[in-house]
């Protein structure tokens, strides 16, 4: 039970810094696309505006690096200095994976894609640490040795 009294509080940031980073990954030139319930843009946002609490949209998305290839998400995700490249999403650091070279590396490209794996997805999973870095800091943290900067 140690560490519930800041559950809220820890929640809240997670959802905060996520809501930052998708916004910012929505503009970055390399990114394809973004998915993120927060983001108006998503097709569930409305619907997550009902049902979820205020603000509260989560601390995990995904995205798309531009290129669209396994090879280059890959690459992205093991050139990435400040998250671990693991699946469980337990953890109290900044996740990060690629499924399509990882969890779903055992299917064909077709199973992948009909469990929604594309080639280009990855997933993060944004710790307390984005936080403390600023969302201004989002370019060093997200993308200073992968995608590539302005």
């Amino acid at each position: 039970m140690q560490g519930l009294e800041t559950l809220s509080l820890r929640s809240q940031r997670h959802s905060d810094d996520a809501l930052a980073l998708a916004r910012y990954l929505e503009q970055h030139k390399n990114v394809a696309w973004v998915s993120y319930v927060g983001l108006e843009s998503h097709p569930s946002h409305q619907l997550a505006l009902k049902t979820l609490r205020e603000n509260a949209f989560g601390g995990v998305l995904s995205f798309g690096v531009k290129g669209g290839d396994a090879a280059l998400g890959s690459k992205v995700v093991d050139s990435l200095k400040l998250a671990s490249n693991v699946a469980n999403v337990g953890e109290a650091k900044t996740l990060v994976i690629h499924p399509a070279t990882t969890t779903h590396s055992q299917l064909n490209e077709e199973e992948q894609l009909a469990c929604g794996v594309s080639p280009d997805l990855i997933r993060v999973r944004l710790s307390l640490f984005m936080h403390r870095l600023g969302t201004g800091d989002s370019d060093g943290v997200t993308f200073d040795a992968g995608v590539g900067r302005d």
